[in-house]
């Protein structure tokens, strides 16, 4: 191993530790149960703020898989901690499926069933399983998959419909935030759901399963790759229809190793080799939104326009990557452009007083007011980054 390799692992070790999950656990476990909603951008805890299942089903998998892949068993007290209050507040268990938030006291407090939030249910309590075998984890796991065959897959077109009621019944506004438009598909959710179904058959290896992961990848490299431009498009009607323009470099680069991931995970040679030509062409798309500075760009908007921010999970998901275009696809330069992505990480992204990386940083080198911690910001992208360079090196 080279100079320049081992001193990259002991940095993102360190930043993994002492950085990222150590913020966490000092700032946002709540010893009551779970964790808080929110921390703003200049440190204000927000104990009030609704409780957002993204956020806390993405805690459950970054502390398992950092318990994985490094023994401490801080990090498996976390991940029960958030486990035991995610299967405690956020399952429906009326209609099933999980809730999109619940209030302060864990109650409900919005009841719709998104399923970009059932992906990330599943992938948080599959990797909980992997490291702590919990029958409980594992049976809401497996239930919600075929919640998600039941209520969501399009027997007719392919696919999976966005988002539905409580009950499950139509639901008229399934837009997934207020950045999205509201469109029947989406390639988010997608992109998300096959990261979940390749976790879950890590723990759960059935045939059907292995089928769905399949048919989503034909799906994903298939409908939502552009054949022209190699971008992945966003949005979509019933029938495939691209129903609004623009993409996402960060999307486009984190699909193309999580797209490989998945047919590797399959163990099917056949899956592998159609697949992994398609992911290539997807992450040298996605590289079109590198700059000069090292960094990676974040998306172009639906009229045109660029969003030229360097957003802390685009900037991780580049570096990934990149990784894998290094390992996978032999580029050769691909390891210098990770490499020049952390040094634009640890100089504009990390916060070395407070703790945790900043939102964004803009072109002009300002931070964004985006939350520290919140329903959308959490230690998922960067520290799965942390651990894909341990993993990978």
């Amino acid at each position: 191993m080279t100079s320049r390799s081992e001193k990259f692992l002991r940095e993102i070790s360190d930043t993994l530790r002492d950085n990222i999950l150590s913020f966490w656990l000092r700032e946002m476990k709540d010893p009551t149960g779970g964790f808080y909603p929110q921390i703003t951008s200049d440190g204000t805890l927000v104990e009030d703020a609704p409780r957002g299942i993204i956020l806390n089903a993405r805690i459950i998998w970054a502390f398992s898989a950092a318990y994985g892949k490094t023994g401490n068993k801080e990090y498996l007290l976390a991940a029960t901690h958030a486990k035991d209050y995610f299967l405690s507040h956020f399952q429906d268990n009326r209609f099933g499926g999980v809730y999109w938030s619940v209030d302060k006291n864990g109650k409900r407090c919005d009841a719709k069933k998104q399923l970009y939030a059932q992906a990330f249910a599943i992938y948080g309590l599959s990797e909980y399983y992997r490291i702590n075998p919990d029958d409980q984890a594992l049976k809401m796991a497996v239930n919600l998959y075929k919640i998600v065959q039941k209520h969501f897959a399009d027997k007719v077109s392919g696919g999976y419909i966005e988002a539905l009621s409580r009950d499950f019944s139509p639901l008229e506004d399934m837009s997934l935030s207020e950045h999205d438009i509201n469109a029947r598909k989406t390639m988010n959710s997608h992109l998300h759901l096959l990261e979940a179904y390749a976790n879950l058959y890590k723990v759960y290896p059935k045939e059907d399963l292995k089928e769905n992961i399949e048919a989503l990848l034909d799906i994903i490299l298939g409908k939502v790759m552009d054949p022209v431009t190699g971008h992945l498009n966003l949005y979509f009607d019933d029938d495939w229809t691209v129903a609004g323009s623009g993409f996402s470099y960060g999307h486009d680069i984190e699909t193309s190793w999580l797209a490989l991931e998945a047919a590797f995970i399959l163990h099917d040679a056949d899956i592998i080799n159609k697949v992994k030509p398609l992911c290539l062409r997807l992450a040298t798309a996605g590289l079109e939104g590198m700059q000069e500075d090292g960094s990676m760009i974040y998306e172009v908007r639906s009229d045109g326009s660029v969003d030229t921010s360097r957003q802390w999970w685009v900037e991780a998901e580049a570096l990934v990557g990149n990784l894998w275009l290094w390992k996978y696809h032999n580029d050769a330069g691909a390891f210098d452009r990770a490499l020049a992505l952390w040094e634009y990480i640890k100089k504009n992204l990390i916060d070395r007083k407070r703790g945790e990386w900043f939102w964004s940083c803009e072109q002009d080198g300002s931070h964004s007011d985006g939350d520290k911690a919140g329903f959308w910001k959490c230690p998922y992208h960067n520290s799965r980054m942390c651990l894909q360079v341990l993993e990978q090196l």
